[in-house]
């Protein structure tokens, strides 16, 4: 048996001849595997609208729950609480049932994301739609976020595992990731821009004589902060293709040093710099994983032949895992703050506040992002399917990839 790889920039194909009998999969094309410009386009297009909504909410929905349907705080907690909680419970559910589902003529995956579309609207309109009762406003907020923290999952799963999908190349999947990582890093900077400007304008001013209104300053820096990202995103993935993922890694570490400055000289001119530099690191950080996680499916398929289509189970678990992340830190610093004394809606915090604020902007990221870095460098590298052409053919015919 003689087994050929042809291997290039974007190039991979695969031939494989049997004796004196012709090639199984002749090659024709030496661009086989490549992704035109407007399919990575269009893949990246449809991450947009889920992040528009998800940052809408994520800024602005405890603001409109708070003054315009004026529900009381504890509840707005739970609201929150519930919402969060549904989403993370979705996540391993979605990667179950996706797993499951039977193939149909449109694949496994699409119809899913086309599914859960116009319920995800529904649900969004209504968790900003008033009520005319006030009585059991919570429970009609609390129930309708769960509902859309649900179907965003049961949506973002399949519509992320579309990347195993798309092509066997995984050159090609990084530069398909990267284009869905801008556009989804846009839909949030879109999101919270048109929000924003709609609460500033109906927002009560501070209560505080003496200190100027922050909604200006903070979604300015906010601006600084998804446009580098955004900006960099491109930059990133080159560096992915030329220098390797694992060293790619340490662009995370860019933020560290202005993270440190920021607690040490907490001045406005200061955090502009810190959020723009932020954004870089926030590009990475979030093109680095996804990038990634490709290549441990492809892993995981290689050594398990016999078990191929699981990678819904792997997406919808680093889904969950990074919501937990989210979930317990927030956690954690609010209950930092809280043993330091802050109150809520002072216009002067206690010194020990503001040294707990240091230390979570400054010494907690430096040493999560180092520890972080740590465990990456010291664990095996997946073996893409590039590095075993034989064996990658395999996969390719079990995988079947075609738009799923």
């Amino acid at each position: 048996m003689l087994v050929e790889a042809q291997e290039g920039a974007g190039n991979c194909c695969v031939s494989v001849q049997v004796g004196g009998l012709a090639p199984v999969s002749p090659p024709q094309d030496s661009r086989a595997g490549q992704l035109s410009f407007c399919t990575k386009v269009c893949y990246g297009i449809g991450g947009m609208p889920n992040q528009v909504a998800s940052s809408a909410t994520a800024f602005y929905l405890q603001l409109f729950l708070l003054d315009v349907a004026q529900i009381p705080a504890a509840q707005v907690s739970l609201v929150l609480f519930g919402g969060k909680v549904s989403g993370a419970a979705a996540d391993p559910v979605a990667g179950f049932f996706i797993n499951r589902s039977s193939r149909t003529g449109s694949g496994r995956l699409m119809p899913w994301v086309l599914g859960c579309t116009p319920f995800i609207a529904v649900a969004y309109f209504l968790l900003w739609f008033l009520p005319p009762f006030s009585s059991l406003r919570g429970l009609w907020y609390t129930a309708f976020y769960c509902v859309f923290q649900a179907l965003a999952t049961s949506l973002q799963v399949p519509y992320a595992a579309l990347t195993m999908r798309l092509t066997p190349c995984p050159r090609e999947r990084d530069s398909a990731t990267a284009y869905r990582m801008t556009m989804e890093m846009a839909g949030t900077l879109l999101g919270a821009a048109v929000h924003g400007l709609l609460v500033s304008g109906a927002h009560r001013p501070h209560p505080c004589e003496d200190a100027a209104p922050p909604g200006p300053q903070t979604r300015v820096r906010d601006s600084a902060d998804a446009v580098s990202a955004v900006l960099s995103t491109p930059l990133w993935e080159w560096v992915l293709q030329r220098f390797g993922k694992k060293t790619s890694a340490f662009g995370i570490c860019v933020m560290v040093p202005f993270a440190i400055l920021l607690a040490a000289v907490p001045t406005a001119p200061v955090a502009y710099v810190v959020a723009f530099v932020s954004g870089l690191s926030i590009a990475v950080s979030l093109l680095l994983p996804w990038s990634m996680l490709p290549d441990v499916v492809d892993d995981f398929q290689l050594q398990h032949q016999h078990s191929p289509g699981l990678e819904t189970i792997f997406y919808s678990s680093y889904v969950f895992f990074t919501k937990l992340s989210g979930a317990g830190a927030l956690g954690i610093s609010t209950l930092s703050l809280e043993f330091a004394g802050y109150e809520a809606g002072a216009c002067k915090q206690a010194e020990q506040v503001v040294v707990t604020l240091k230390v979570l902007i400054g010494a907690v990221p430096t040493c999560m992002i180092l520890t972080g870095l740590c465990i990456l460098m010291a664990g095996p590298a997946p073996k893409v399917p590039s590095q075993d052409p034989s064996r990658r053919l395999s996969l390719q015919r079990r995988t079947s990839y075609s738009l799923a």
